[in-house]
């Protein structure tokens, strides 16, 4: 067992500076609660208060509901209409809270006391809250989103930054200038914590010579609460309050600072908080520390370190996402003597038994101590999240069972999936409603269901699809405008923002993180070739770019220079785009706006990717590489590949090849199939058939209601049982 629960009253605090009328109060609680984000009808509700006023406050509903016209609010109590909507959406967010009658629920009543805490750098929740990075951030997201509609008793642990994880701007040359925002505390829709004398509650941590405090708060998210750390606070010197400053910071003591803070410090959170799980879910390695202060409390408590060890492995799952060793945390062995050299004699081991438990010999000769290893060597339950990626991480951690065969190893793999409510159209959710009922949403998992789009009228996918990606030009021309009118721009500069595209010209989309194993400029492999295709004025072809690279990246930022150059070319007329400062709001209009999605990651480096999956559950077509989920969910029908499973040692050849692929594919296969082939009533029959089958192949098998049902039933189920079990030395 570990520590016993705090008994300290807890008091939560939920600020509301509203001026809200009575009729209308239970909006701010709507505001406090990101339930709202997947549900679009109550994001609508506060759309339709104020369009402009909630575009320009980002979507933020406590930014919104702060500065929105009283008068306006006023006037709405006497819009029945309004009102009816406003009570529908109140009704169903007060029945989604109060129910017991989730999925877990009734499929293990027996575990519902046996809480699950998961552990993240990272959350992409929203694009106002700005505590994520990228595709990481944005499962973790996912994964409290879909773990509050399942029912699933798990209690999740971050960090609340100071800073948002960058604004990216595009210079005229094409170089990324990175400006971090500073996030407003009061304008996220925290819950403060306090004890009973009404002190802010806080843990604190061991740093070398010092104390270490971070005051906690809750962010709730649906029926999941998500614990948060934040370490700008008074009681700690100035290097130290930089420890929840931003996300992926490259200095190493300030980086195995954080990720003490984050495992040690997040265990001692959630106690401090009352809470006792039962298993432990790490996402990546960061949190890998966890493991160690849980062996401490377990001696702590009286059990031999055999017995702690053994239940700590027991009760752990490590989630692995890096595919390549040079991608993982690792810390020299002076820093590991610097801030743990206290910490082991609380451990019982000396320092050659210490940092045997994580030691790895670097490729040039150098000694680390491993974040993945101690995760991997301190949890029983290990996976990666993809067949490839599953794969890859059995070979590259053989290393620590060299007596088991490869295909043996102990690391199994559960595929990425994405959040349904999150990022579908709201349209298709209508459409869906009307077609199949209400209750959809409760099948999202079951392949039957999603057969029946054959059911619904090419015509009626087809409206969507021009219809969103309608919405797509028509924001990317308002963000032109808008740069225009605020900042001094080069013309040309605008031009690349997208004011020339078509809305019913072929578009595909290229957008994620810009790291050099992406490929992003494998498009322009040749560049006259590409220029035949996307200039053809009879079948036009056009591609939006975006992405940031990390600031610390430098190959990443000259990649994004590379295609920038080529957006500015003006041979390609305009129907080159690259949009700048990507976030959550924005892959939302280009995955479900663009017809074609396009990944061109080397592979085996994608360990799974999930843009593809938003776009293919908007009827966005894949055309990827064999990597990651996509080699799971081609079937020949539902999208395209580029080249074979086929790997070549020579970086160049494999790089022509499937540039090769790319071209072919593009020219003879995607433009000829959306250009031609018409019905009389001007309908691409064949391409809204490839749709259809893209739709119900790829909606339900890479939904995260797929994904974590496996979670439960490989892992998280296993793992309570064992951790059930009487200690074993």
């Amino acid at each position: 067992m570990l520590k016993e629960r705090n008994m300290t009253k807890i008091i939560r605090e939920v600020p509301n500076h509203f001026n809200l009328p009575y009729r209308l109060k239970r909006l701010a609680d709507l505001a406090h609660n990101l339930w709202w984000v997947w549900n679009p009808e109550a994001a609508r509700l506060f759309k339709d208060i104020d369009a402009l006023g909630w575009d320009n406050c980002n979507h933020n509903p406590i930014v919104f509901l702060r500065t929105v016209d009283p008068t306006v609010l006023q006037n709405l109590t006497q819009d029945r209409y309004f009102l009816d909507r406003y009570d529908r959406i109140v009704r169903e967010f007060d029945y989604y809270m109060k129910t017991g009658k989730t999925w877990y629920a009734k499929n293990h009543p027996e575990l519902l006391d046996d809480e699950i805490a998961y552990f993240s750098f990272e959350y992409g929740l929203h694009e106002s809250l700005m505590v994520y990075a990228g595709g990481l951030g944005v499962l973790s997201g996912d994964h409290l989103k879909e773990s509050s509609d399942l029912g699933i008793p798990l209690v999740a642990v971050g960090f609340l930054y100071t800073y948002g994880y960058f604004s990216q701007k595009i210079t005229e040359d094409g170089w990324q200038e990175a400006r971090h925002v500073h996030i407003i505390y009061e304008d996220l829709p925290l819950v403060a914590l306090y004890d009973e004398n009404h002190e802010p509650i806080k843990i604190s941590i061991d740093l070398p010579g010092r104390k270490v405090f971070a005051r906690l708060y809750e962010l709730n998210v649906g029926r999941v609460t998500l614990v948060l750390l934040q370490t700008n606070i008074p009681e700690n010197n100035p290097q130290d309050r930089q420890l929840t400053d931003r996300l992926y910071i490259s200095d190493p003591e300030l980086r195995i600072s954080q990720e003490i803070l984050l495992g040690i410090g997040g265990l001692r959170a959630l106690q401090a908080l009352g809470h006792n799980p039962t298993i432990f879910h790490m996402n990546e390695g960061h949190s890998a520390f966890l493991t160690l202060e849980r062996i401490s409390q377990l001696l702590q408590a009286g059990e031999t370190y055999a017995e702690a060890e053994d239940q700590v492995k027991r009760s752990s799952i490590f989630t692995t996402h890096t595919p390549v060793p040079a991608g993982n945390d690792e810390f020299p062995i002076w820093l590991i003597d610097k801030y743990f050299s206290s910490y082991w004699p609380q451990l019982g081991l000396n320092r050659d038994e210490f940092m045997n438990i994580a030691f790895v010999r670097q490729e040039w000769g150098g000694e680390a101590f491993s974040m993945p290893v101690l995760a991997l060597k301190l949890s029983n339950y290990r996976n990666g999240v993809s067949k490839i990626h599953g794969d890859v991480s059995r070979h590259m951690w053989q290393q620590l069972w060299p007596d088991t065969p490869v295909d043996e190893v102990p690391i199994s793999y559960i595929t990425n999936g994405v959040h349904t409510g999150t990022w579908l159209a709201r349209r298709y959710a209508l459409l869906f409603n009307r077609y199949w009922g209400s209750d959809w949403k409760e099948h999202i998992d079951e392949k039957e269901l999603w057969q029946r789009i054959d059911e619904i009228p090419d015509e009626d996918i087809w409206r969507i699809r021009q219809h969103l990606k309608r919405k797509l030009v028509a924001y990317m021309v308002s963000r032109a405008r808008t740069q225009w009118k605020t900042t001094v721009v080069h013309p040309v500069q605008t031009v690349a923002s997208g004011v020339l595209l078509d809305p019913y010209a072929l578009t595909i989309g290229f957008a994620r993180r810009f790291a050099t194993y992406k490929r992003a400029n494998l498009l322009f492999r040749d560049v006259d070739r590409l220029l035949r295709i996307v200039c053809n004025e009879r079948k036009p072809v056009q591609i939006v770019f975006a992405g940031k690279a990390h600031p610390a990246d430098e190959p990443g930022k000259r990649l994004i220079q590379e295609v920038y150059q080529h957006v500015k070319d003006a041979r390609f007329g305009g129907r080159l785009v690259f949009l700048d400062d990507y976030d959550m709001n924005m892959a939302r209009f280009l995955v479900q706006g663009v017809d074609v999605w396009l990944n061109t990651p080397r592979r085996p480096r994608e360990a799974s990717g999930t843009s593809g999956e938003k776009a293919a559950l908007n009827g966005t077509l894949n055309f990827s590489v064999l990597d990651g989920w996509w080699a799971e969910g081609y079937n020949g029908a539902n999208g395209w590949a580029i080249g074979d499973h086929t790997e070549y040692a020579d970086l160049d050849q494999q790089d022509d090849t499937d540039a090769e692929s790319l071209y072919d594919t593009l020219e003879n296969e995607i433009v000829p199939l959306y250009y031609t082939k018409r019905s009389a009533d001007g309908l691409p029959g064949d391409w809204i058939g490839r749709i259809k089958e893209n739709i119900k192949t790829i909606a339900p098998q890479f939904s995260m209601t797929r994904m974590l049902k496996e979670y439960i039933n490989d892992l998280y189920v296993p793992a309570i049982s064992s951790a059930k079990e009487p200690p074993q030395a």
